[in-house]
């Protein structure tokens, strides 16, 4: 069953960079990413559906930093529908920030819990998307490592048991599940993954308008 939003709804975005997409350093308080893509097409097809849209996406967010800031961020503004795509820091930050925590499943998974638990009691409509990385080719820098073959075969391992979480969270508590690593998987099956994401990662425009696509299916 998709989600349904009526005239008057209000939806937040919110996550790490993937979501914040520079929100915070431009005009664009949707960032340039795939939730204004989202919001300029809703717009588009149901001019008679005004939707309240917001951002509160932060690079470098960990489920912990979303915890740290949700009270404030997202429950007391009360929204309709609540999207959330964290989950690429949990796994990428021991490697490239010497301070940084590693965080294992069980952690990720208990955070992401305590996120969404409020919510549901509230009655707001979840969509979890989940964490993905593509396996471009050779050797970028993301931050203070260099973002390998090597590298990027151990954030895999570490993301994957991460992504099954997010599958389980969308089950217990009724959310809607955007599948983003498969997709971009079977995007990148017949086009170079550079297409999609740069260093794995961050998505292109191509890749943004992607996860808008997969994104509105979910919506009625």
């Amino acid at each position: 069953m998709t989600i349904t939003l009526g005239p008057g709804s209000t939806v937040m975005f919110t996550g790490d960079s993937i979501t914040g997409s520079g929100r915070l350093e431009g005009e664009l308080p949707l960032g340039s990413g795939y939730a204004l893509r989202i919001a300029g097409e809703w717009g588009l097809r149901h001019p008679d559906r005004a939707v309240t849209w917001l951002n509160t996406g932060i690079a470098g967010n960990t489920v912990r930093d979303l915890e740290a800031r949700w009270r404030t961020d997202v429950l007391d503004v009360r929204p309709d529908v609540v999207s959330i795509l964290v989950g690429i820091n949990d796994v990428g930050r021991p490697s490239y920030d010497p301070d940084g925590h590693a965080v294992s499943t069980q952690e990720y998974a208990a955070g992401h819990d305590r996120l969404l638990a409020p919510l549901a009691e509230a009655g707001a409509e979840l969509v979890l998307i989940e964490p993905f990385l593509l396996p471009v080719r050779g050797g970028i820098e993301v931050g203070d490592v260099i973002l390998d073959e090597e590298v990027r075969r151990r954030w895999r391992a570490d993301l994957d048991p991460k992504i099954q979480a997010v599958r389980e969270l969308a089950r217990t508590h009724g959310a809607q599940l955007l599948a983003a690593d498969g997709l971009f998987a079977q995007l990148a099956a017949t086009t170079a993954p550079e297409y999609w994401t740069a260093a794995g990662v961050h998505p292109t425009p191509s890749g943004h308008a992607a996860l808008a696509e997969g994104w509105l299916r979910l919506v009625a």
